[in-house]
């Protein structure tokens, strides 16, 4: 059975060369996530070069993600190293610019002291530090440290229950959005979305730079209790979700973020939108050769659920094990995947509010057929990629093939559950389309002549319609 679910790895020191980058797209790496948060655009392109030129030698594809930093508070930088922050010792917290050290530490916030409170807490990175505010002066909070440990530079700051008034889309994240559409990457991710007016600006940012990259896919990241809060509406404006479950498990109490996380699954698939679960999934494996397995469990739980991707951060980006990280994913979906009619929510009821739309049920009939026929694939003919969108969330038994004339859908269909995208000429005719389908599935698919397949598609071919026709095919040899 082939893997359905898709795996996102985060790509960094650990992972960027090309050598590298080719194991891990042999593997099983579908996406490859560039997160903004570090590096320099320069570096970025490079790696960007790297991914294109490894996807071109080994004839394969993988979707690029753009991993927007947003306003993420962080430390500054340090005297040293890292200092050791002692239980019960003060540290002074300043906007200033000053070289860190155990007394002193710059934070990239100038609303820092207006925005904390006497007695309320303030965590370091990821939570692994905590201080209590003691005083307030001018630019400078002083506190008094209850959890200590080291502390390295650019560490994230948390202020749990502060209402922050910062916007989504920093000054930092709109270079970086001109730089990332300038190298044709295929999905952007926006941290720390809060509302879905976050996803509007960063629309109409895209807009502004490239009109033609308008309906580029957006991923919105839940991090933050006012995103739990506005979920459905986040759901609706984006184009997918990512349970970030680091920034959210500090923001909120840790033993409800795994309820929080199947919420947000049972959400955004019925709504028909993406959902990514990311976050320390295999995160023992930064410095061991296996997962713990709780870890295990806890990719196998979010693919039961109904997650159409798992993602991997500091395990591919700065890891020992990059690929052995990804072969271990991937071996864990399969074997979760093999169960899923026991354990799992694979088919899924589509009950969103669009269900009136005929693409949805083109789909849903297109899924009832491949199981009532036994046929050997759903083969898909899209062009913005919503229709292959529409079939992945509709679970169907067998794979999806996804055909299409566009380039850049062709980028950013490996993202979707269960889905194998196919780049083909242009068809003028239901004839012509068929024709291209069955050279493209003898030459690249384990389906064969003889075999068939459910194709769904808009009529008439060259419009730009939602699909409309469901039709059994017989694959032909050339």
């Amino acid at each position: 059975m082939e893997r359905r679910a898709k795996i996102i790895a985060t790509l960094g020191p650990a992972s960027q060369d090309k050598d590298t980058i080719k194991n891990l797209l042999k593997a099983g790496m579908d996406v490859a996530r560039i997160n903004f948060s570090h590096g320099t655009h320069q570096e970025h392109a490079q790696v960007i070069q790297n991914l294109r030129e490894c996807t071109r030698e080994l004839n394969r594809t993988v979707t690029i993600l753009q991993d927007l930093s947003g306003p993420k508070i962080r430390t500054g930088e340090m005297a040293d190293s890292a200092v050791e922050l002692i239980e019960g010792n003060q540290l002074i917290l300043t906007t200033e610019q000053v070289p860190g050290t155990a007394e002193i530490v710059q934070v990239n916030f100038p609303e820092l002291p207006q925005s904390v409170h006497m007695d309320g807490r303030i965590l370091l990175d990821d939570g692994q530090l905590e201080l209590v505010v003691k005083a307030i002066k001018g630019q400078q909070v002083i506190t008094e440290v209850v959890q200590g440990g080291p502390l390295k530079p650019h560490k994230g700051v948390n202020l749990p229950g502060a209402d922050l008034k910062i916007r989504s889309l920093t000054d930092k994240d709109q270079k970086d959005l001109e730089f990332g559409l300038s190298q044709d990457i295929d999905v952007i991710a926006l941290s720390f979305v809060r509302t879905a007016n976050d996803i509007a600006q960063l629309r109409d940012a895209i807009q502004a730079i490239n009109p033609e990259r308008s309906k580029i896919p957006i991923i919105a990241k839940l991090e933050h209790p006012d995103a739990i809060k506005n979920m459905h509406e986040i759901i609706h404006a984006a184009d997918g979700v990512m349970v970030a479950r680091g920034d959210l498990g500090i923001e909120m109490p840790a033993e409800t973020v795994p309820i929080v996380q199947k919420q947000i699954i049972a959400a955004a698939n019925k709504h028909l939108s993406f959902v990514i679960i990311a976050t320390q999934m295999l995160d023992s494996m930064i410095s061991s050769p296996r997962p713990t397995r709780a870890e295990a469990s806890d990719v196998a739980n979010a693919v039961l659920d109904g997650s159409d991707a798992v993602m991997l951060s500091g395990e591919t980006a700065i890891g020992e094990f990059p690929v052995k990280t990804v072969e271990m994913m991937a071996s864990i979906i399969c074997q979760s995947e093999e169960h899923s009619n026991e354990w799992g929510r694979m088919s899924l009821d589509i009950t969103d509010d669009s269900s009136h739309d005929d693409a949805v049920y083109i789909t849903r009939a297109a899924r009832e057929l491949a199981q009532d026929r036994a046929v050997a694939a759903v083969a898909v003919f899209t062009r913005s990629g919503r229709t292959a969108r529409l079939m992945s969330k509709a679970r169907p038994s067998v794979p999806i093939l996804a055909f299409t004339p566009d380039l850049r859908t062709y980028q950013y269909l490996s993202m979707l559950w269960g889905t194998t995208p196919y780049l083909i000429p242009h068809a003028e005719s239901i004839e012509e389309m068929i024709s291209h389908v069955d050279a493209a599935v003898i030459e690249g698919t384990p389906v064969k002549a003889g075999q068939e397949i459910v194709l769904i598609a808009g009529f008439p071919i060259h419009k730009m319609v939602a699909p409309n026709l469901a039709l059994l095919h017989t694959i032909q040899s050339k």
